[in-house]
């Protein structure tokens, strides 16, 4: 009796393994009861029957949006080659489960000579849908960590109800090949307060806090605190944002200490006299409020205990990056520069501290539209010969050839010889002077322009004898260079 039971659940057993053998091989070959294949059933199917039967069917493909036909392509037949045939093997494999499976499963399979045109319309009808749905809708904002007054905190996300459109178009990407591509919408999610994007955030602004960093300007030392430099700060897909409207008043101080920019300088005439400029004027430096904030955030982030102010000041006219900011001399003019005594019609050009040319000259016309304009310029740059083009007082245009030019105001003033000139009396710009350039005889005019340099400043005062003045500036319509041979110097 015993090996009668024993012999009966052996053979339970064999045919048990047998079964199960059955269907596991039958599992491996052949597709789920409730599978498609581009929504074409190929339940129970093997991979070269499925692919046979998907290659045979033709029809139109359909793009719903939430149950809504939204696109529709014209009638064609499948576009499977024999190359395909791996794809479905490739499919039967990603769709085995041990037991047979009732779960309906829809899989995707694209030709290799998929329709991408007809594919690339319905993904713009697609998007230009959810667009359009999308017209009165908000969208979400993600939650964000922010520094400010030295404490970091979190803005808490807040929820919109605007749809996902790289969500709809990924579900359309997966589904590409199928001859009924269903959409379902779904709103935008925002980022968490609690998420790990945000988490990191705090963790690179908690960064900035407690900071210093040392501020060099012309040998003098500014200790600027994190407080002091920025406003306020986030971190965003790996970089830091900052509002450094802080720092603004810090750089005010600076500049009203060190800068020369848009300040009168006091300066010693040829005749020994000690006047004031003109307040405005090309020449000069200041500290850039953007460059600043720039330079020195980037020091708290890399760690830098001091910043170099020079790397961070502007000018303006033709050269932005401004100048002098190493020349202390001279109250910031320096000992190389050109004076130029519109009362005397007189210019002194100066190299080391040594005159090395003085000679006549004739300035602009003495009326508002031709002056030339008082203050502290520079050479923005030499041309050799030139061109200048403009426009005389009673409306024609003149172009006059020149051997020699250099250029100290945006507006076409500057230095260069004046061949046509027969008047060269003291008092010829009174009525018979230039449009606001400094006319130089020809005979003079060469060494006038070697001792002149690109960047070099230039000092047109008024004064005359020993008197100290304070003089205002007016500035000219002049003539407008253009080069013809090129030849800088």
């Amino acid at each position: 009796m015993h090996s009668y039971i024993k012999y009966w659940i052996a053979g339970i057993g064999a045919l048990l393994i047998i079964m199960i053998a059955g269907m596991t091989v039958h599992q491996k070959n052949h597709f789920n009861k409730n599978v498609t294949i581009n929504n074409v059933a190929v339940g129970g199917l093997t991979a070269k029957q499925a692919f046979e039967k998907v290659k045979g069917t033709s029809g139109a493909t359909k793009i719903y949006v939430d149950n809504k036909l939204v696109y529709q392509t014209k009638s064609m037949k499948a576009n499977f080659s024999n190359n395909d045939e791996q794809k479905f093997n490739q499919a039967l494999k990603k769709q085995f489960t041990f037991f047979p499976s009732h779960k309906a499963t829809n899989l995707s399979i694209k030709p290799d000579n998929f329709d991408q045109d007809s594919f690339n319309i319905a993904k713009n009808k697609l998007t230009n849908k959810v667009y359009q749905l999308n017209t009165s809708r908000k969208a979400p904002v993600d939650a964000y960590a922010v520094y400010q007054n030295e404490k970091v905190s979190v803005v808490p996300a807040v929820k919109g109800n605007k749809y996902d459109l790289q969500n709809a178009v990924n579900q359309l990407n997966n589904q590409a090949g199928s001859t009924k591509i269903n959409i379902t919408l779904h709103k935008e999610q925002p980022i968490a307060a609690n998420s790990k994007t945000v988490k990191i955030e705090e963790k690179q602004l908690n960064k900035l806090k407690g900071k210093e960093v040392t501020y060099l300007v012309q040998n003098e030392k500014y200790n600027l605190t994190t407080n002091q430099i920025i406003t306020r700060a986030t971190y965003q897909n790996g970089k830091y944002h900052f509002d450094t409207t802080a720092l603004n008043k810090q750089v005010k101080k600076i500049n009203e200490k060190h800068a020369t920019l848009d300040k009168p300088f006091k300066f010693r005439t040829h005749s020994g006299a000690e006047i004031t400029t003109a307040a405005n004027g090309s020449y000069g430096w200041k500290i850039s409020e953007k460059k600043a904030g720039n330079s020195l955030t980037k020091a708290i982030i890399d760690g830098r205990q001091e910043v170099d102010g020079e790397h961070d000041i502007e000018g303006k006219g033709y050269n932005t990056a401004g100048l002098g900011y190493n020349v202390t001399s001279n109250n910031g003019i320096g000992d190389t520069y050109a004076e130029v005594s519109l009362a005397d019609q007189r210019a002194y050009f100066y190299k080391d501290g040594k005159c090395v040319l003085e000679t006549d000259i004739v300035s602009g016309t003495n009326n508002e539209g031709n002056k030339t304009p008082k203050g502290v310029w520079y050479i923005m740059y030499q041309q050799s010969p030139s061109v200048l083009r403009g426009q005389n007082d009673d409306g024609s245009s003149y172009a006059s050839k020149v051997n020699y030019w250099s250029p100290f105001t945006l507006t076409g003033c500057g230095f260069h010889d004046a061949s046509w000139r027969h008047n060269w009396s003291k008092t010829a710009y009174l009525s018979d002077g230039s449009h606001g350039c400094i006319n130089m005889q020809p005979s003079v005019a060469g060494q006038a322009f070697h001792d002149l340099k690109q960047n070099e400043p230039l000092l047109f005062i008024n004064a005359l004898g020993g008197s100290s003045v304070r003089f205002p500036d007016v500035r000219g319509h002049c003539c407008t260079a253009y080069l013809l041979f090129m030849k800088v110097t």
